[in-house]
């Protein structure tokens, strides 16, 4: 169906905070059904998170579940319980896919490891996130997406200034930042191990963790590193920018916002931007109008934009800029980001109307079908669909009260 490829897929899923989960609400964005389950008594560990306060929430529209949550269904499972293992295998056998981020011990000790689950249903898809990998010695540990993936992963470094480096290392630029690029990695695994079940019948382990989405994240720099002998650095805090190019580096506006220039072949789009800066007739200075001399004059070239640049605003020059035809970029805050025409022009920020009533809003993911925008709807209460879930697996309201007075759901 347009824009919905996973339409039809079901996923069962038994993972906390944001990482695994965040997959899952990608695949729910691209069609598939998935059901959560939570632990019978705490649910989710991240809704504690929300309920101490230590994250923004608006009644019950909380960011930091919904964003990994939404268009889900939760039931509330006591997995140490036969029944409410049971219970798992009945979904397990209704499954294409049953996603995890608990640790080995964890998944030995609740009977939901890979060869467990494969008992259940030889056919499924399973899909798990760590912090390490699956070998080595790290292979038991856990991890959050700002020191495994952030720290260890090479971006803390990375995007640390060369003259600060000595003060501390710039921490991650926003919450759940490695989570939520690893999600996509789960994502797409499960998506290619889904088509290949089509092709050969036979299932996949989808293995993502933390660190290699990291590394993957900086391969460029580590594969030159490893040539060279030495790592990657950042500029300083005030990089001038591409040494030879001033139409690839960061200026900043009257109003001390920043515009970056991204045209890597300046020659080229010198003339056309030199009409949009309001100075034409620097296209043919003899210092600036060929590859070479620009590359030459490139300081003094830069001095000259920056000069510009800095006499009006970041409104005022996007106004200038828009018809330009090289590229460029406004420095953008995440709330700017949010609000962005074009992000909102092709669909990637989606209502959604929360428990209350109350519109709300969801970044979706970056990928589409079809140029259809998900739909996604909001994030499930804890457990808010246990009764409905179990019903459909042919349990009756008897038995429904019968397992939650024994612990098993609720």
């Amino acid at each position: 169906m347009t824009g919905r490829p996973m339409q039809g897929v079901r996923v069962v899923e038994v993972a906390q905070y944001t990482f695994v989960p965040a997959a899952g609400a990608v695949l729910a964005d691209w069609g598939a059904e998935v059901i959560k389950i939570e632990h019978a008594v705490t649910g989710d560990h991240q809704r504690g998170l929300v309920k101490l306060g230590i994250v923004p929430a608006k009644g019950t529209f909380a960011p930091i579940m919904e964003h990994p949550n939404r268009s889900k269904r939760s039931i509330g499972l006591a997995l140490e319980h036969p029944d409410g293992l049971e219970i798992l295998h009945q979904l397990l056998r209704w499954a294409d896919v049953f996603t995890t981020n608990f640790l080995p011990d964890a998944r030995t000790r609740l009977k939901i490891d890979v060869d467990d689950v494969w008992a259940v249903n030889p056919k499924i898809i399973y899909a798990r996130g760590s912090a390490l990998g699956t070998r080595g010695p790290g292979r038991t540990k856990g991890g959050y997406d700002q020191s495994t993936y952030w720290c260890r992963g090479g971006s803390s470094a990375g995007v640390t200034p060369a003259d600060v480096v000595h003060d501390g290392v710039c921490a991650m630029p926003a919450p759940a930042y490695g989570d939520s690029i690893g999600a996509m990695h789960i994502a797409g695994g499960i998506a290619a191990a889904l088509f290949a079940r089509e092709r050969t019948g036979e299932p996949s382990v989808v293995d993502v963790s933390l660190l290699s989405t990291g590394a993957w994240a900086n391969a460029l720099a580590v594969d030159i590193s490893m040539i060279t002998g030495e790592p990657w650095r950042a500029g300083p805090v005030r990089d001038p920018g591409a040494p030879t190019n001033p139409l690839s580096r960061r200026y900043r506006t009257s109003d001390d916002r920043w515009i970056q220039l991204s045209m890597l072949q300046g020659g080229r789009y010198w003339a056309d931007f030199c009409v949009h800066l309001g100075r034409p007739e620097l296209a043919g200075d003899e210092r600036f109008n060929t590859d070479a001399s620009l590359s030459h004059h490139a300081d003094e070239a830069g001095a000259i934009i920056a000069a510009e640049i800095a006499s009006a605003t970041l409104a005022e020059w996007t106004k200038r800029f828009d018809p330009m035809e090289g590229p460029w970029d406004p420095v953008q805050n995440s709330l700017e980001v949010g609000h962005d025409e074009q992000l909102r022009a092709n669909g990637f920020v989606a209502d959604v109307v929360d428990v209350e009533g109350n519109t709300r809003q969801l970044v979706t993911a970056p990928v589409q079908f079809d140029e259809t925008p998900a739909t996604p709807t909001r994030g499930p209460q804890f457990a808010e669909h246990t009764d409905e879930i179990l019903a459909e697996l042919g349990l009756d309201a008897d038995r429904i009260i019968e397992l939650k007075i024994a612990g098993a759901v609720t």
